[in-house]
């Protein structure tokens, strides 16, 4: 029980707010219990003197019934609504919890689980589990203050036969305490398995054109009811461990009902008991075996509910958070210079590394291209200078300070990025130029001009107030590239990141992006990751990378002439 209350406990303080909402549907329940006795206490009077010509006036007993009914409906109102009120401003809190520490998670979180996991987490289970958790406690409140209701009232009857129906109370626990610990496990176990069934469907609606241009349909389908069966088998064994609690407990009611009903009449023999009496008692001891199967059903929606409710807490309290440091150079902005001293990075220790002890300086301002075949490591030493990844060993300085002593924001103020892979929310145009800062919609016009995309989007319906649509599917691939690259210019900031940047353009529109981003560059630090190689001729400085090393670097022509891999990347292209 002591793990229990601390389980329950870690869940607590997120459900906080809703205190007023609890404590109204527990004084609610209460007076529904109260009235439970009512019923049977109504049965002896009526037996005894009713039908017996005692003089109860006609109308009493029906009135005194329908009262009764609806003092229990009433309180059964208040008692769901408080319940609702309170559990949807602890879903509330719990999933706001959970989503700022997405936001601030360490990147190693989003590849150690999917997207899928992720997204059930914060959006299905916390509201499954609390719905499922608070709904099987309030009958556990609810339920037990009627069994005590009632049992009190059967105290009052006949304190003898009521010790019958007391023996019940330890084998039912020792029931639930073994049906428990077994719907546990296979809980934990449902959950994964579902996170692997969704993480499935979101792959095949991600890849669908691959799925079909492969003809793979028929594998993935196989996939798909290969983890669909076991799921299913996995859920009849959910089913199996809590359905067994029931008939058990039922059964150990039965047996104590016919000694009691035994007993009753041996009694009845004597003279100990009236009709009324017997009538009431055994009408009380019927209503307590509904409360008993519900206690005893309760167990399984208890266990999943606190399961689920369990990630959702381990996703905001044991999952690591970015540390930076306390470093920002606000209001002023960084120079720009980039010093890598003797970097490593390792993804995995079984694997070779992707980047092998990389000695280079950026100067601030400097143009930097880094060539080389795939696989050399030029995502990897970008992705490091943001700190969307930490070297394995090494030191990164950005503007003689070490990354890790820079606080995280204000490093992350200091770099720009245009990726070929563009992300884009589905919100307007303006909103996804201005990300991230205060929205100036002039500013949104002259970045989206620098970036030859604002006569397009002045034909759009609202404009710079339009909808992108999911991941930028209102626009081509060439004006998703471009309005990446507005956001760059947008932002303004000292050290400017190109990855393949104008990919995904015509060469007309290339050219015309071209002249944005090199009127961008000027005064910046830029680091430009490009395959085709006539893009970066007019570079500082070329550094070219193989095997996650720096084998050569230096000016364009001068590299040429030496002859080594530049040169010959820059041969194969330029053949014909």
């Amino acid at each position: 029980m002591s793990t229990f209350r601390q389980r329950l406990a870690r869940i607590a303080p997120y459900f906080a707010s809703g205190r007023k909402g609890f404590i109204a549907a527990v004084a609610a329940a209460s007076v529904a219990a109260a009235t439970e006795p009512l019923v049977p206490a109504l049965m002896k009077p009526l037996l005894d003197q009713g039908f017996a010509g005692g003089g109860i006036p006609l109308w009493v007993v029906p009135l005194a019934i329908i009262g009764v009914f609806v003092i229990r409906g009433t309180s059964q109102f208040i008692t769901q609504y408080s319940l609702a009120w309170a559990t949807t401003r602890g879903v509330l809190a719990l999933r706001q919890a959970m989503f700022t520490q997405l936001l601030q998670a360490t990147p190693a979180l989003f590849t150690q689980q999917s997207a899928t996991s992720l997204t059930n987490t914060v959006v299905y289970e916390v509201t499954q589990g609390a719905n499922q958790l608070v709904g099987a406690l309030l009958t556990v409140l609810r339920d037990s203050l009627t069994l005590v209701a009632l049992l009190g009232y059967l105290l009052y009857l006949n304190w003898k036969l009521t010790v019958f129906v007391a023996i019940l109370a330890p084998a039912i626990a020792i029931v639930v305490r073994v049906a428990t610990k077994r719907l546990r496990k296979v809980t934990r176990d449902v959950l994964a398995a579902n996170d692997e069934l969704a993480y499935i469907v979101e792959e095949n609606v991600l890849a669908w054109r691959i799925v079909r241009l492969h003809g793979a349909g028929p594998d993935q389908s196989e996939r798909f009811a290969t983890l669909s069966e076991r799921l299913r088998r996995l859920l009849i064994k959910s089913v199996a461990a809590g359905a067994t609690m029931s008939p058990i407990t039922q059964f150990l009611a039965a047996c104590a009902l016919s000694a009691v009903i035994t007993v009753a009449l041996w009694q009845s023999t004597t003279g100990g008991v009236t009709v009324g009496s017997f009538v009431a008692f055994v009408t009380a001891m019927l209503m307590m075996l509904m409360p008993i199967k519900h206690l005893s059903d309760v167990a399984g929606p208890i266990t999943r509910g606190l399961t689920a409710l369990e990630r959702c807490i381990a996703l905001i309290e044991d999952e690591p958070r970015e540390q930076g440091g306390s470093f920002d150079p606000a209001p002023q902005r960084a120079r720009g210079e980039i010093t890598l001293r003797g970097v490593t990075l390792r993804y995995r220790d079984d694997q070779a590394p992707a980047l092998d002890r990389v000695d280079l300086t950026l100067r601030a301002g400097e143009t930097v291209a880094l060539v080389g075949p795939s696989g050399a490591g030029k995502s990897s030493l970008i992705h490091l200078l943001p700190r969307f990844l930490d070297p394995t060993a090494g030191e990164l300085l950005l503007d003689g300070v070490p990354l890790p002593q820079w606080n995280i924001d204000a490093l992350r103020r200091q770099f720009a990025l245009v990726s070929q892979d563009v992300v884009l929310f589905n919100d307007s145009v303006a909103a996804n130029v201005a990300l991230g800062g205060t929205l100036d919609r002039e500013r949104v016009r002259t970045a989206l001009k620098s970036a030859h995309l604002l006569d397009f989007v002045d034909t759009l319906p609202q404009g710079i107030d339009s909808l992108v649509g999911h991941n930028g599917s209102q626009l081509s691939g060439g004006q998703r590239q471009r309005l990446a690259i507005a956001r760059a210019i947008y932002k303004d900031a000292p050290v400017l990141i190109l990855d393949e940047a104008t990919s995904a353009l015509d060469s007309e529109s290339e050219r015309a992006v071209q002249e944005a981003l090199d009127a961008l560059m000027r005064g910046r630090t830029t680091i430009v990751i490009a395959h085709r190689l006539s893009t970066i001729e007019h570079a500082d400085r070329i550094v070219a990378m193989d095997a996650g090393r720096v084998v050569e670097q230096g000016a364009p022509a001068a590299l040429l002439a030496a002859g080594g891999l530049y040169a010959r990347l820059h041969g194969m292209q330029f053949r014909t």
